[in-house]
């Protein structure tokens, strides 16, 4: 902790405890919290390593906002401070998504811009707004890492957003604001009740402070030991993903996961889920996964899906990847080799070959088709005397069941000529020394 009493030299310290940056940029509401940042850095600024900017973010969202955007200029004129107004049309956000939400994602959009390597973005987040944090968190039932403590410094873009506040609570800030006369603005919707921050901070933190003198230091201490614990948990959980890999690319071996206990398990599965780039599951659907698919037969093909994502389990493998496409029933393509033929599941390209591949020679007269499963489909592979069902083919290939449903069969009329780049049907396969085209299908991003 910095102390209770705030002092600019202390905040000196604290930066100079982090890597050097280019340039400060303060973001700069023109309230209290940021007042306090801005003229004390602009008191030290001769012992900053970079060049000291201010950054204030106009939301729109009320009608003084433009006068608090030509206030904020006003004082950073008088402070010989750069000040850059960004105005930010989106603030309102999308359906379903809260106006804090949404002005808060807005705002770091713009804090975000333009940032240079090495860059620092500075905001005045305070102990109080930790220990806000952490209650909001707790009554959301957030998990460790939900629990945990605003970080000093965490990357922004091509720089870092820096928090220098941190250790010192409010009332701190108010006092050296009024040792030095600073003026600033007071946003009337900081006394809404109706959004739960304002809540917190007008009856429920000075509430416990009543019972419990430095509540609100003891709460954010907690975040911080709580961000301490979910780093030792993140690193058992890379630990056990990584012992818990799977045959393919991405993926996780079942029989590795069960060999876990449950709460590691759970860690494995989201620390995965993390380094796949796909949105972490509710506790419902991640239930589902640990109790239903990672139980499944070993031929089931059992699925669980959550917005902006799908994990699979096949035989021993559980797979985890982007929401697949929608396909309309019976949905046709025509193809002419070599033109690459766009897929809604990637993309089926040509090569030219010899004594590999569809014959050229046998399928040069008119274009082609490519279709997905339907079911029933048969293939008489080379040196074979007999057609095989396609459903057969693939389950002895191991072919997992998120790959079959999109899987492109090429046909010539209602003839099955070959099956993406794992068989062509004879008699269309090309002989020795004859002319070929070698298939290829290029699965999407994200595949394994």
């Amino acid at each position: 902790m910095a102390g209770r009493e705030f002092s600019c030299a202390a905040l000196v310290r604290i930066l100079g405890e982090l890597p050097p940056a280019p340039r400060y940029r303060v973001a700069f509401s023109g309230g209290l919290d940021s007042a306090v940042l801005l003229h004390a850095l602009g008191e030290v600024r001769g012992d900053l390593p970079g060049v000291l900017e201010a950054l204030h973010v106009n939301h729109g969202l009320h009608g003084d906002a433009g006068r608090w955007a030509e206030h904020c200029q006003r004082v950073c004129a008088g402070l010989g401070v750069p000040c850059r107004v960004v105005r930010v049309a989106d603030a309102a956000g999308s359906a379903g998504e809260s106006p804090e939400a949404a002005a808060r994602a807005a705002r770091y959009r713009a804090f975000a811009e333009g940032l240079e390597t090495g860059d620092a973005v500075l905001t005045a987040h305070h102990q109080d707004d930790q220990a806000e944090t952490l209650l909001l968190h707790l009554l959301r039932g957030s998990g460790t890492r939900g629990l945990s403590a605003m970080p000093v410094r965490r990357p922004l873009g091509e720089g870092w957003l820096v928090r220098p506040l941190l250790g010192w609570p409010r009332s701190a800030l108010r006092a050296w604001a009024g040792s030095r006369g600073l003026a600033w603005l007071d946003d009337p919707s900081n006394q809404d009740e109706r959004f739960e921050r304002n809540f917190l901070r007008r009856q429920v933190l000075p509430l416990l402070e009543t019972r419990w003198p430095g509540a609100a230091r003891v709460l954010a201490r907690d975040a911080v030991l709580q961000a301490e614990a979910a780093s030792v948990l993140e690193d058992l959980a890379r630990g056990d993903a990584r012992g818990a890999r799977g045959p393919g690319a991405g993926t996780l071996s079942v029989r590795a996961l069960l060999e876990l206990s449950s709460a590691r398990r759970v860690g494995a599965l989201r620390e995965w889920l993390r380094q796949r780039g796909l949105p972490p599951p509710g506790s419902a659907h991640l239930d589902h996964v640990v109790r239903d698919v990672l139980a499944a037969r070993w031929d089931a093909e059992a699925r669980v899906a959550w917005p902006g994502a799908e994990v699979w389990r096949y035989r021993d493998t559980l797979a985890a990847l982007p929401p697949a496409p929608v396909l309309s029933p019976g949905q046709v393509w025509s193809w002419r080799p070599p033109a690459p033929l766009a897929l809604p599941a990637g993309t089926l390209t040509a090569t030219a070959t010899m004594g590999e591949g569809l014959a050229a020679v046998r399928v040069a007269a008119g274009p082609l088709q490519v279709r997905l499963r339907t079911g029933g489909e048969r293939c008489r592979l080379p040196h074979r005397a007999h057609t095989h069902a396609l459903k057969k083919l693939l389950q002895a290939q191991g072919v997992s069941p998120w790959v079959r449903r999109y899987l492109p069969l090429v046909y010539r009329g209602e003839e099955l000529l070959a099956v993406a780049d794992l068989w062509v049907c004879e008699p269309w396969a090309a002989g020795p020394g004859e002319a070929g085209w070698a298939l290829r299908w290029q699965r999407p991003v994200g595949w394994p």
